[in-house]
């Protein structure tokens, strides 16, 4: 089947709240360069992230009109451009369409046909879901690079972590079972520890009612807990540092606790500097997209692969995602910010597309 002269996409012109500032459109099918390869897109998540970027509240601004979606897709390679070897047509691939930062402009991922680097292609087995491929690239990544990379936690080690029920949360549960870890985790609601121990926690401290730092200073003994990864940021981001052992480290990779926040006093981490400076704590950030900026391709793509081994291995499981078509816009992302909505929202798009010439 040919390809189309002309694809949906859904494109927002100006920053906003996405549900008011989306419209689907019709646009042209790009045509890849060399190096770049023409993906037929068939799932794409929606992330927090993507609409946050949308709103101007993340850590890089798209030019505008802007494709949304700045993460991760799974589908097919429809072409290749120039002199692009490596790859064939009709490949089933991830894109990592995580913008590098420093680094250039990638297309938004909520469009039936992108082009692509093929340095950011991963090609995946059809024994994988579309729904778990298409989120291969961003959380189990970002888990195993935390664990692994970022603080290198070794069998054994307590390693301490907050948002524990979080998406990343759960894969370094994941994770951590598989190589021996021992895990102290953090949670907000006395509801979601029987859940978090269900899921292989160690130890699970509630913040609803229970005092952070001396329930690390029991669990841990003498020796303490040195590492550490924090999704919430705020007063229980500074607790978690104040948590451990002199000359710990805690990275940050999110901040929970300021989604939604106007209040610059909102938007800290309000660390005890005595503990900081006479412990030698160390707090410093992750961010997936200046991981992106500093790895080599080569680098990239070699930890991408261990993450695809990782879940073909059912080491690590991602949960099913809800489908939705493009259309339906407005109904999935309500349905992505919605507290306890279950699987992520999916744009998912059906093989056999010509109605896009009609």
């Amino acid at each position: 089947m040919p390809t189309p002269q002309s694809m949906s996409a859904l494109v927002a012109h100006e920053v906003g709240e996405p549900s008011d500032v989306l419209r689907l459109e019709t646009r042209p099918v790009p045509t890849p360069g060399s190096g770049q390869a023409l993906i037929r897109v068939k799932a794409t998540p929606i992330h927090a992230s993507d609409l946050h970027a949308l709103r101007g509240r993340y850590g890089f601004s798209p030019e505008f009109p802007t494709v949304g979606g700045y993460m991760e897709c799974v589908g097919r390679i429809e072409a290749l451009g120039p002199d692009t070897e490596g790859l064939t047509i009709g490949e089933r691939v991830v894109v990592a369409a995580v913008p590098a930062v420093p680094g250039p402009r990638v297309a938004g991922t909520w469009q039936e046909y992108l082009v692509a680097d093929t340095h950011r292609l991963l090609p995946v087995s059809d024994r994988l879901s579309d729904s778990s491929a298409c989120q291969l690239a961003v959380n189990p990544l970002t888990a195993l690079l935390l664990v692994t990379r970022e603080l290198d936690v070794q069998p054994g080690e307590w390693l301490l972590q907050t948002a524990a029920g979080s998406t990343v949360g759960r894969l370094v549960l994941q994770l951590a079972g598989h190589l021996g870890i021992r895990t102290i985790n953090v949670v907000r609601r006395r509801d979601a520890v029987e859940e978090i121990k269900a899921l292989g926690g160690d130890e699970v401290i509630c913040t609803e009612d229970e005092d952070l730092v001396q329930r690390v200073a029991e669990i841990a003994g003498p020796a303490g807990v040195r590492k550490a990864i924090d999704c919430v940021a705020g007063h229980v981001g500074a607790q978690v540092s104040q948590a451990l052992a002199p000359g710990g480290e805690v990275v940050v990779y999110g901040a929970l606790s300021t989604h939604r926040q106007t209040d610059p006093a909102a938007l800290t981490i309000p660390l005890q500097a005595r503990s900081v400076i006479y412990e030698t704590k160390a707090v410093r950030g992750f961010w997936l997209n200046r991981w992106f900026g500093t790895a080599s391709p080569a680098d990239a793509l070699r930890a991408l692969s261990e993450v695809r081994s990782l879940v073909a291995d059912e080491v690590l499981s991602i949960p099913q995602g809800q489908p939705f078509p493009l259309e339906r816009f407005t109904e999935a992302i309500s349905l992505a910010e919605a507290p306890a909505h279950g699987g992520k929202p999916l744009f998912v798009f059906e093989d056999g597309r010509d109605k896009a010439d009609g």
